[in-house]
């Protein structure tokens, strides 16, 4: 029994916590939350429980074993009905999901949890999309219903869409060496080169359109961007997550006509977009005159935001870099950072980041929907990418802002009732809260589990602080547990706050404006190579098929991702199945073969392992 005050009314929520003590006696356990507060929980003659299982796997009951898994320290969720009676209130649990068959076990840790989420997300958007045949994009929707059906008429293409699905597949190639994945990558990659390049001769600039409208046989192109906040202009972000898909596939496959698209839009950036006097990269640009601060913006004038300074790293930027280890993009990515440091911590004010701002750096607050508001999962991300930037150059105030963000949002823009990342919040509490306020819903999104993930499991990786890692399993634990759609494939665009989908209007679809291949397989690939390398210590295997001649200097970049210097090697390489000696392990590159042509590809396969 536990003290209630005012609400006496039954209803029903998920606690996610540790267990204390079982008594059998009164057939109750003690749970306590990750903050530390301590529920009392009743089980019932009808309470059931399952294992938390992986996209592909059966069903796994553990009614039966309840009793006798309710040991001390295990962590598990718990959904159940608040009974409010006698001046205090009585939980009854209706079900309970383990998150590992033994104590302290946490099945997503296994060595392959991620490569076979991976493996089944491809299947679900290669069904989606392709419906078994050899994909071909002019097939392609980017609207993908719940269930994986897309609209036969009329449609529009985006770019960006695209883009991150290409990304998804490059991504699952990597880690399963699955072929299928490989050719929906490349073809995907043509496809955006075809169809939404525009190569300016005059400028010798790339630059992407929004879209294509197709008709039939007839396809229309849609250069400035018709989504509602960016309405007629050139975003920023549009073009950075052009070169999301082209550039993971670009680090396994080297073909260099990808390597010159991305030279030529990162000179759009910096002859555009890149504010030579104030610093940073403005938001948008005149779709006429390719000018930041023309009038016909409107009110996206003279603006600069944490998307057109800050996502270049983790869409394409760290990838271009370690696939090129050119020192202009480790450059860019040092500047990108500086530029993050200096302007978005605000925390005399709010324990968020600042993330939209007039051209002299002031404080844009009544912005669009966002005003004075915050994006957690943008925080989380921040402090997620600066960590990885301190593998490149490790610099004290990359830690600081990265531990500012770690040490402040759990409290704020996590859950630590239920589990789990909310959405976006208001920057600033008013008189009389206590509370910082949901901007529009309690709702949580999977992009914004995806930050949290990441950004607590390099942490732990990079930093080494036990908290790091308890919040990091937390994270990765509610994702696992209410995320994954067993009945149709792929996951949830939102869960409520206790972990139930979302299913009501854009928010029900497996692909849309918002949701695509990327945040998802992004997730699966990094969670395993941060898993693996630098938090259990296990060996991580990665598939590359270089095109012959294409990489300079014959040689192939096998990093899986900025981690800390020296704390990774290559154990072992086969090429085409065989076993191949021409590596530098400490160097992380494997030198090519010679004697082979383009229709004769090779795959590698490389065997990383931790140093420790």
């Amino acid at each position: 029994m536990n003290k209630v005050e005012t609400m006496h009314f039954t209803f029903s929520d998920t606690v996610a916590g540790y267990v204390t003590q079982y008594d059998k006696e009164g057939d109750t356990f003690g749970l306590k939350t990750s903050d530390g507060r301590e529920f009392t929980v009743k089980l019932k003659g009808n309470t059931y429980a399952l294992l938390v299982r992986n996209l592909g796997e059966p069903y796994q009951d553990s009614t039966g074993q309840i009793r006798a898994m309710l040991t001390e320290g295990r962590y598990l969720y718990v959904y159940g009905i608040f009974y409010p009676e006698g001046g205090a209130y009585t939980f009854e649990a209706q079900f309970i999901i383990f998150v590992g068959r033994r104590p302290g076990e946490f099945v997503f840790e296994r060595p392959d949890w991620w490569v076979k989420q991976i493996q089944e997300l491809g299947n679900f958007y290669l069904k989606a999309q392709f419906r078994g045949e050899p994909p071909n994009f002019d097939n392609y929707r980017t609207t993908i219903t719940l269930t994986g059906e897309k609209p036969t008429d009329n449609y529009r293409q985006e770019t960006d869409t695209i883009s991150r699905l290409v990304y998804g597949f490059a991504s699952a190639f990597m880690l399963t060496g699955d072929d299928r994945f490989l050719e929906a990558a490349e073809k995907g990659t043509e496809y955006l080169r075809e169809h939404m390049r525009f190569y300016d001769l005059d400028e010798n600039i790339i630059y992407w359109y929004h879209g294509i409208d197709v008709h039939g046989s007839r396809e229309d192109k849609v250069f400035a961007s018709e989504f509602g906040d960016d309405f007629d202009a050139i975003p920023a972000y549009e073009q950075i997550y052009a070169l999301a898909g082209p550039i993971q596939t670009f680090r396994v496959n080297g073909d260099q006509r990808i390597l010159r698209d991305a030279e030529l839009t990162v000179e759009l950036f910096d002859r555009f977009f890149l504010d030579k006097e104030k610093g940073g990269y403005f938001s948008h640009l005149d779709p006429i005159t390719l000018d930041p601060r023309s009038d016909a913006l409107g009110p996206n004038k003279g603006k600069k935001n944490w998307n057109s300074v800050g996502d270049h790293a983790p869409a394409y930027l760290i990838n271009l870099w370690l696939a090129t280890g050119e020192e202009r993009y480790a450059k860019m990515l040092e500047y990108t950072f500086d530029t993050i440091c200096a302007h978005f911590p605000d925390y005399d004010h709010s324990p968020f980041v600042q993330e939209k701002f007039f051209e002299d750096w002031s404080q844009d607050q009544q912005h669009m929907w966002q005003q004075n508001r915050g994006v957690v999962g943008h925080n989380l991300k921040i402090a997620w990418n600066l960590m990885r930037m301190y593998g490149l150059k490790a610099k004290d105030e990359y830690e600081k802002l990265a531990r500012d963000i770690a040490e402040r949002m759990p409290d704020i823009g996590g859950d630590r009732q239920r589990g789990g990342w909310y959405d976006v919040m208001e920057r600033m509490k008013q008189k009389g809260q206590d509370w910082y306020r949901y901007a529009f819903h309690d709702r949580k999104a999977w992009w914004q589990q995806e930050q949290g993930i990441l950004a607590f499991q390099i942490l732990n990786g990079v930093l080494g602080d036990e908290e790091f890692l308890k919040l990091a399993r937390e994270s990765t634990a509610f994702y696992n547990a209410f995320f994954l759609d067993h009945d149709d494939g792929a996951v949830y665009f939102n869960v409520l706050a206790n972990g139930i989908p979302y299913l009501m209007g854009t928010e029900r679809f497996k692909g849309s404006h918002s949701m695509s291949g990327y945040h998802s397989f992004e997730l699966a690939y990094l969670a395993q190579v941060y898993t693996n390398l630098l938090i259990t210590k296990q060996p991580l295997d990665l598939y590359f098929k270089p095109y012959t001649g294409g990489l300079k200097g014959n040689t192939l970049r096998v990093s899986p991702d900025i981690l800390p210097p020296g704390s990774v090697k290559i154990d072992a390489v086969w090429a085409d199945g065989n076993p191949y000696r021409h590596f530098d392990a400490d160097g992380l590159t494997v030198r090519l073969m010679d004697a082979v042509t383009d229709a004769d590809r090779v795959k590698y396969q490389v065997r990383l392992v931790p140093t420790a």
